[in-house]
């Protein structure tokens, strides 16, 4: 069989719209094909073929009509693409076999006819391209190999080379487009095949069949000049799409990132990395070019970018993907209990998964929970389009959705859950400061993991059931140390934190308790430090994606009456003690005071600006109202304690008392009517000892809510 470098096809191309340096920049159809024979070996040449191609669109623009020459109405008679396609193949065999010759390699004058009209073109139209057409030799290169000083490859251009090598110009009467351009590259080639050149014709180019995936690693250098950014997708679309929108260029190894949301979900951006340079400049023409009825934006990125949504540290990830030429599935909203067994189960034997269960991988957060994500692998497009079929059908009590996925979006996936902590660092915030005091137990930070946290409590469990689900590990717990935590509308959310005596008991809690019943629900127990129960316990908000500041929905909890504190200098020592009763700022402070146990914030010049923001973001708690359940006998308050209230003016003119009395404190009532007054709270509360100059009230409607905060003369345990 002849090499390719025996016979070469000298290939043109025309659209309707904007050609030569812009060719394939607008979508245009093609509307001519021009080509000749050149046998390398005998230096002969063939018949010059050319044939007019009916677009589906029978539109040409002005420059077009100019520099082609031709009229709609005689596209209106040509053969449509596929066909002349196949005159192109059927001409350039029959040459072939009269030369005895068997194979070819197309020549052409720079690839945008190839790479930016022939390829995305066929694409559309759902042609499948000869074999020929994904490899060529540009006429420019292989002139530029033999005459390296006749300038930069992108500089050149077809008069130029042939001034340079002093071949005459074409008369007038055969400068026809596409005629010219093909007699022109022939003679070229054949001047360079002859003395003093003695040319052989080797860089041959590729066009890559199909996207190829793979994993990236986070230490591998990405150059930013094969990055683009593609802008517009739709939702549903999988890296193999977007490679067939960039069909004919060449896409590097597991180049496509499809970009998420922060709900895990695709946003419609992708970044795509190509093998060098030169592709990503052509993807860069493809700039609003349409992905079906969308069209898309592209533009240049970084490899930065690249690697902060590709790129990967785990080894896990690295062996699930090196196997090679693999269909990957994602299932999300899988049950947390749900085994490998059961997945594959699930996709039935006419989906079976590479490797049976070496062909799962389970998203887990960093503390081994499970997030309802999968990925799965499949040897070939059937199996994948068989589990596909099974979108939204249901494994145990979930329906469970199954989408086409990426390489690179297993591996931003993992990178998003894995690098998120236990409890993330809070953010500063911008809220205005405001004076609060705290005992240690509630705002003593440290990096010792001598807490435990208590994770899908039933929501109607109360102290006294944490207390018999720790068992003889009560014992190890601090005082003052369970803390309930509720949600931002003040019932429980099924999580607590309590304090031990030392790390190594609360390592001993975790170990033992995790995972056990209680009630109908199993706890899960994870060892954590006391800095990060402080950030849940100041107002943070625990979700999937960690610690996440809250809307605001209760102003009402920082009522005026606690606009202006005392100095430090003017507190007591008791009043250290007592547990706090309004929710901690987000972000404390060091403390102003050589008391250890206090952290004050300084008020503003004015005491009325403290409030003027209503816009501040923190959540309501109660650790253990109000501490610790008394009837346990378990953790009794230090005598003599005493909490702290700011001066306030009441309605009837009656200054409240700097400071309360152990048992006044603060209840926070929810559900109430829409229209209750003062006197219904007041009859509600009959019976219980309070003092209506004490009584302050605060009634909020926020989303259907109405509640209010009073102070009764003695805790009432809602």
């Amino acid at each position: 069989m002849a090499s390719h470098s025996d016979t070469l096809v000298v290939f043109f191309g025309a659209t309707a719209g904007a050609n030569g340096g812009k060719l394939g920049s607008d979508e245009r159809e093609i509307i001519l094909l021009v080509w000749q024979i050149v046998d390398l070996h005998e230096k002969k040449v063939g018949k010059l073929q050319r044939r007019l191609v009916k677009p589906d669109s029978l539109e040409l623009t002005d420059q077009s009509k100019e520099e082609t020459g031709l009229s709609v109405d005689e596209l209106y008679k040509a053969e449509p693409l596929d066909k002349v396609l196949q005159q192109f193949q059927q001409s350039v065999s029959a040459e072939l076999k009269a030369l005895g010759r068997s194979s070819y390699t197309l020549c052409v004058d720079g690839p945008l006819i190839i790479r930016q009209a022939l390829h995305p073109e066929a694409s559309r139209k759902n042609l499948v391209l000869p074999e020929c057409f994904y490899s060529f030799v540009d006429v420019r290169k292989e002139f530029h190999k033999c005459c390296p000083n006749a300038g930069q490859v992108q500089d050149l251009t077809l008069p130029y080379i042939l001034e340079y090598v002093c071949i005459p110009e074409l008369p007038l009467s055969e400068q026809v487009m596409g005629l010219k351009e093909v007699r022109c590259m022939v003679q070229l080639c054949l001047h360079i095949l002859a003395e003093p050149y003695n040319h052989k014709f080797s860089c041959f180019e590729a066009v890559k069949y199909k996207l190829e995936s793979g994993a990236c690693s986070k230490t591998e250098p990405v150059d930013s000049e094969t990055v683009i950014r593609a802008r517009g997708l739709p939702w549903q679309s999988s890296d193999q799409d977007i490679a067939r929108f960039f069909k004919g260029l060449n896409i590097a190894k597991g180049g496509v990132a499809l970009c998420l949301n922060a709900q895990g979900r695709r946003n419609g951006e992708a970044l795509v990395r190509f093998i060098n340079q030169e592709h990503r400049d052509l993807a860069l023409e493809r700039h609003k070019h349409h992905m079906g009825s969308r069209y898309i934006e592209v533009y240049k990125a970084t490899g930065e970018e690249f690697l902060k949504i590709a790129g990967g540290t785990s080894n896990e990830v690295a062996q699930f993907l090196s196997k090679e030429n693999q269909v990957i599935i994602r299932m999300r909203g899988l049950p947390f209990t749900a085994s490998p067994q059961d997945v594959l189960t699930f996709l039935g034997a006419d989906s079976p998964a590479t490797d049976a269960s070496d062909g799962l991988l389970f998203v887990k957060y960093p503390d081994g929970r499970p997030t309802g994500d999968a990925f799965v692998l499949f040897s070939c497009e059937e199996y994948a389009l068989n589990a596909l079929k099974k979108h939204k059908q249901i494994l145990g009590k979930r329906y469970i959705e199954l989408f086409r996925s990426t390489a690179a979006e297993v591996q931003q996936v993992l990178n998003r859950y894995m690098s998120t902590p236990l409890i993330s660092t809070l953010p500063s915030s911008s809220m205005v400061p405001m004076p609060v005091l705290a005992t240690p137990p509630y705002l003593a930070t440290g990096s010792t993991r001598d807490c435990v946290r208590l994770r899908g409590l039933p929501y109607t469990s109360a102290i006294e059931d944490i207390l018999e689900f720790m068992g003889e590990h009560t014992i190890d717990i601090k005082p003052h140390g369970v803390h309930m935590v509720l949600n931002q509308q003040g019932r429980p959310s099924g999580d607590a934190f309590i304090q031990m005596r030392s790390a190594d008991r609360a390592f001993m809690v975790a170990q033992k308790c995790h995972k056990k019943m209680m009630k109908d629900r199993y706890v899960e127990v994870f060892q954590c430090s006391t800095e990060e129960m402080s950030f849940v316990l100041m107002g943070g908000t625990l979700n999937r994606s960690g610690l996440s500041p809250p809307p605001c929905k209760l102003p009402c909890l920082a009522p005026p009456a606690y606009a202006a504190f005392p100095s430090p200098a003017m507190l007591s020592e008791a009043a250290l003690y007592q547990p706090p009763l309004l929710a901690t700022p987000r972000t404390p402070q060091p403390p102003l005071s050589p008391h250890p146990t206090l952290a004050y914030y300084p008020p503003q010049h004015h005491p009325a600006q403290l409030y003027m923001n209503m816009n501040m973001n923190y959540t309501a708690y109660y650790p253990s109202p109000p501490v610790s359940p008394s009837t346990m006998s378990y953790f009794a308050s230090p005598p003599g304690s005493v909490a702290l209230a700011a001066q306030q003016p009441h309605a009837q003119g009656h200054i409240a008392s700097p400071m309360m009395p152990q048992h006044s404190a603060l209840v926070r009532m929810q559900g109430l009517p829409y229209n209750a007054g003062v006197k219904d709270i007041l009859s509600f509360f009959q019976g219980f000892q309070y003092s209506p100059e004490d009584y302050s009230s605060m009634v909020q409607m926020s989303q259907g809510q109405t509640r209010s905060l009073i102070q009764p003369k003695e805790w009432l345990c809602l």
